[in-house]
């Protein structure tokens, strides 16, 4: 008898620890100790190298930990796992940790998956909940997504030090509320009436955190390092994981990560952020609302968006996100991907086609230039 994959029915709902405060990176070398005495760091970017590089060093040696360390390049690819794979092999590794954004977190945790190591998380910026999450996307060399991995566990140990977060620029915060608060929208269109006691959870926890977002945000971003912004900083790192752990993946994504999913396939959206592009995913998402269903409630919380948006700083349209030139045939080819049979927009209540889909695209688009404008300003106002 073959034996039960406990994927199919196991819950990943939270890293087994979580350590948070400010500086207190140099405090957790006995937990990273008990974890494993080999430790292979994985980072990102120069960024996040160097402000955590001369207190790793710092913690290794008061510990006496053997530690090395690679680079996550070109992207969080397969070229990529194939050579951390050999490094952590050669290194003789016993421990994984992860540093930096999304990428290199995921990038760390699926390595640790591969060689069934333990693995320990500490973000560099308020940017995504990767840190948090049983899962890694997959990219080309180029950036472009590929697929998804679940993996068998969270975080054995995530460490939160808001110092080096608040190193990151602001623009990485701005990106991971687009990331976060898109977890109401996805949510609650793809399992709002859903009788599981957990995904209600998951849900009305979604609803919560938009609730934080919308009044929080623009005073963390105008006072970083204060109150209002460690507790967004928590909403985006921590609470935004909570609710993929509690709702799995049916509370994790729909229309608005398939449209980011999409635009890393256009070559000027690689250096544009992966909450940014989620952003502006959730305003096509209640854009197809509006245009599949006729549903008047996602005009007016297009609108709402629309004004949260201008407050912090989030990208609107397609220009704002850099794709302002982007040919026909790429957001054709964009759209086709978000489109894909396997695609999570498929969880939306209707089914959408890739010409639906760049319709809302470029509808949104021109609604978004259109209100940043005075309607005497605009020869050919467009209604939403």
């Amino acid at each position: 008898m073959n034996s039960p994959n406990l994927q199919s029915f196991a819950l990943m709902v939270a890293p087994a620890q979580v350590l948070r405060g400010s500086g207190i990176l140099l405090e957790v070398g006995g937990a990273i100790g008990r974890l494993g005495q080999r430790p292979l760091l994985v980072g990102g970017g120069a960024r996040s190298r160097s402000v955590v590089e001369s207190q790793w060093q710092q913690l290794v040696d008061e510990h006496q930990l053997c530690a090395t360390s690679a680079r996550y390049e070109p992207d969080c690819s397969e070229t990529t796992l194939k050579t951390l794979n050999q490094i952590a092999q050669d290194h003789q590794a016993d421990l994984i940790v992860g540093v930096g954004g999304g990428k290199a977190l995921d990038a760390a945790k699926l390595l640790a998956h591969q060689q069934q190591l333990p693995i320990v998380t500490i973000p560099t910026s308020g940017a995504t909940c990767a840190a948090w999450t049983a899962l890694s996307n997959i990219y080309s060399n180029e950036g472009a997504f590929q697929y998804d991995v679940a993996l068998d566990r969270c975080p054995d140990l995530l460490i939160l030090d808001y110092d080096l977060l608040q190193t990151a620029p602001q623009r990485t915060l701005v990106a991971g509320i687009g990331d976060a608060i898109a977890k109401w929208y996805e949510a609650s269109v793809s399992s709002g009436h859903s009788p599981a006691t957990l995904t209600i959870a998951a849900v009305q926890q979604a609803r919560v955190l938009r609730d934080i977002l919308f009044q929080k945000s623009a005073k963390a971003i105008e006072n970083p390092g204060g109150e209002d912004w460690r507790e967004v900083v928590d909403a985006t790192v921590l609470l935004a994981g909570v609710i993929g752990g509690l709702g799995g993946a049916q509370c994790r994504t729909v229309a608005a990560h398939a449209v980011h999913n999409g635009l890393t396939h256009i070559p000027a959206a690689y250096d544009t952020l992966h909450g940014e592009k989620v952003a502006y995913g959730i305003l096509v998402q209640l854009r197809l609302e509006e245009m599949v269903q006729g549903n008047q409630l996602a005009t007016s919380t297009r609108q709402q968006l629309l004004q949260f948006y201008s407050a912090i700083g989030l990208p609107q349209s397609l220009e704002d996100l850099g794709l302002g030139s982007a040919t026909l045939a790429e957001l054709r080819h964009s759209a086709k991907i978000a489109c894909a049979s396997n695609s999570d927009i498929h969880r939306l209540p209707f089914p959408v086609t890739p010409e639906q889909l760049i319709a809302a695209m470029v509808s949104t688009t021109v609604v978004a230039e259109s209100s940043r404008k005075p309607l005497a300003e605009s020869q050919n106002p467009v209604k939403a």
